[in-house]
Protein backbone atom coordinates (compact mmCIF):
# COMPACT_ATOMS: atom_id res chain seq x y z
CA UNK A 1 0.00 0.00 0.00
CA UNK A 2 1.43 3.29 -1.16
CA UNK A 3 1.24 5.38 2.18
CA UNK A 4 2.91 8.69 1.26
CA UNK A 5 5.20 10.73 -0.74
CA UNK A 6 9.01 11.79 -0.13
CA UNK A 7 10.52 14.46 -1.97
CA UNK A 8 13.81 13.26 -4.09
CA UNK A 9 16.23 16.45 -3.51
CA UNK A 10 18.25 15.12 -6.52
CA UNK A 11 17.41 17.99 -8.90
CA UNK A 12 19.95 21.25 -9.45
CA UNK A 13 19.12 24.49 -7.77
CA UNK A 14 15.72 26.44 -9.30
CA UNK A 15 14.93 23.24 -10.38
CA UNK A 16 11.18 21.65 -9.27
CA UNK A 17 11.31 18.92 -7.19
CA UNK A 18 9.78 15.16 -7.91
CA UNK A 19 7.51 13.40 -5.81
CA UNK A 20 8.56 9.44 -5.07
CA UNK A 21 5.82 7.28 -3.57
CA UNK A 22 6.90 5.21 -1.32
CA UNK A 23 5.45 2.02 0.70
CA UNK A 24 5.32 1.15 4.32
CA UNK A 25 5.37 -2.62 4.79
CA UNK A 26 4.88 -3.37 8.67
CA UNK A 27 7.37 -1.41 10.10
CA UNK A 28 9.97 -0.83 6.98
CA UNK A 29 10.19 0.77 3.75
CA UNK A 30 11.83 -2.18 1.63
CA UNK A 31 12.82 -0.64 -1.30
CA UNK A 32 15.15 1.72 -1.32
CA UNK A 33 14.55 5.93 -2.04
CA UNK A 34 14.37 6.53 -5.72
CA UNK A 35 15.70 2.73 -6.74
CA UNK A 36 19.42 4.18 -5.39
CA UNK A 37 21.95 2.02 -4.44
CA UNK A 38 23.91 2.81 -1.05
CA UNK A 39 27.46 3.62 -0.55
CA UNK A 40 28.52 2.78 3.18
CA UNK A 41 31.78 4.54 2.61
CA UNK A 42 29.82 7.98 2.53
CA UNK A 43 26.97 6.80 4.81
CA UNK A 44 29.66 6.54 7.82
CA UNK A 45 30.81 9.91 6.68
CA UNK A 46 27.39 11.36 7.23
CA UNK A 47 26.59 9.78 10.27
CA UNK A 48 29.95 11.59 12.01
CA UNK A 49 29.19 14.30 10.41
CA UNK A 50 28.46 16.64 13.34
CA UNK A 51 26.50 19.05 10.53
CA UNK A 52 24.65 16.62 7.95
CA UNK A 53 23.63 13.54 10.02
CA UNK A 54 24.37 15.10 13.40
CA UNK A 55 23.88 11.40 14.27
CA UNK A 56 26.39 10.58 17.23
CA UNK A 57 24.43 13.57 19.34
CA UNK A 58 22.07 11.28 20.23
CA UNK A 59 23.81 7.88 19.10
CA UNK A 60 26.91 6.30 20.62
CA UNK A 61 28.61 5.12 17.13
CA UNK A 62 30.33 2.08 16.25
CA UNK A 63 34.22 3.52 16.68
CA UNK A 64 34.37 4.09 20.61
CA UNK A 65 37.33 6.27 19.78
CA UNK A 66 34.82 9.07 17.93
CA UNK A 67 34.60 11.99 20.80
CA UNK A 68 31.40 13.45 21.94
CA UNK A 69 29.01 10.53 21.88
CA UNK A 70 25.60 10.65 22.78
CA UNK A 71 23.43 7.97 24.88
CA UNK A 72 19.53 9.36 24.38
CA UNK A 73 19.21 6.80 21.28
CA UNK A 74 20.09 3.34 20.77
CA UNK A 75 24.01 2.56 19.84
CA UNK A 76 24.63 1.86 15.96
CA UNK A 77 27.16 -0.89 16.74
CA UNK A 78 25.48 -3.50 15.56
CA UNK A 79 22.13 -1.99 14.22
CA UNK A 80 22.64 -4.42 11.26
CA UNK A 81 21.95 -7.67 13.36
CA UNK A 82 19.31 -5.91 15.20
CA UNK A 83 17.20 -4.20 11.98
CA UNK A 84 17.17 -4.85 8.07
CA UNK A 85 17.51 -2.21 6.01
CA UNK A 86 14.10 -1.22 5.48
CA UNK A 87 13.40 -0.99 9.00
CA UNK A 88 16.68 1.50 9.54
CA UNK A 89 15.29 3.09 5.96
CA UNK A 90 12.01 4.25 7.76
CA UNK A 91 13.86 5.30 11.27
CA UNK A 92 15.47 7.49 8.97
CA UNK A 93 13.03 8.96 6.86
CA UNK A 94 10.42 9.24 9.64
CA UNK A 95 11.22 7.74 12.95
CA UNK A 96 7.41 8.82 14.25
CA UNK A 97 5.65 6.68 12.33
CA UNK A 98 7.08 3.95 14.69
CA UNK A 99 6.71 6.04 17.50
CA UNK A 100 5.01 9.35 18.06
CA UNK A 101 6.92 10.26 21.36
CA UNK A 102 10.58 9.77 19.45
CA UNK A 103 13.14 12.61 19.49
CA UNK A 104 14.73 11.58 16.69
CA UNK A 105 13.93 14.11 13.42
CA UNK A 106 12.40 13.22 10.19
CA UNK A 107 15.51 13.28 8.27
CA UNK A 108 13.66 12.67 4.64
CA UNK A 109 10.21 13.70 5.80
CA UNK A 110 9.28 17.62 4.88
CA UNK A 111 5.42 18.10 6.10
CA UNK A 112 3.96 18.38 9.26
CA UNK A 113 7.15 20.00 10.49
CA UNK A 114 7.53 23.04 12.74
CA UNK A 115 10.05 25.21 13.75
CA UNK A 116 11.90 24.97 10.67
CA UNK A 117 13.60 28.22 9.18
CA UNK A 118 12.52 29.48 6.15
CA UNK A 119 15.84 28.51 4.26
CA UNK A 120 14.85 25.01 5.16
CA UNK A 121 11.34 24.81 4.57
CA UNK A 122 9.93 21.98 2.54
CA UNK A 123 13.96 20.41 2.28
CA UNK A 124 14.87 17.23 3.72
CA UNK A 125 17.85 16.89 5.80
CA UNK A 126 19.38 14.43 3.56
CA UNK A 127 18.63 13.53 -0.02
CA UNK A 128 16.97 10.15 -1.14
CA UNK A 129 20.88 8.99 -2.23
CA UNK A 130 21.88 10.15 1.22
CA UNK A 131 19.46 7.92 2.94
CA UNK A 132 20.48 5.07 0.91
CA UNK A 133 24.25 5.72 1.80
CA UNK A 134 23.40 5.92 5.24
CA UNK A 135 21.18 2.35 5.14
CA UNK A 136 24.17 1.03 3.80
CA UNK A 137 26.66 1.61 6.23
CA UNK A 138 24.25 0.95 9.11
CA UNK A 139 22.82 -2.14 7.79
CA UNK A 140 26.95 -3.37 7.85
CA UNK A 141 26.68 -3.09 11.47
CA UNK A 142 26.43 -6.23 12.59
CA UNK A 143 28.73 -6.54 15.83
CA UNK A 144 28.02 -4.96 18.73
Amino acid sequence: MVVGALLLSVCGPGTALALEPYEVVGDAIPRPLGGFTGDPAHGEQLVRDRERGNCLICHQGADPREPFQGTIGPPLAGVGARLDAGQIRLKLVDASRLNPETVMPPYFRTEGLRDVSPQYRGKPALSAQEIEDVVAYLASLKTP
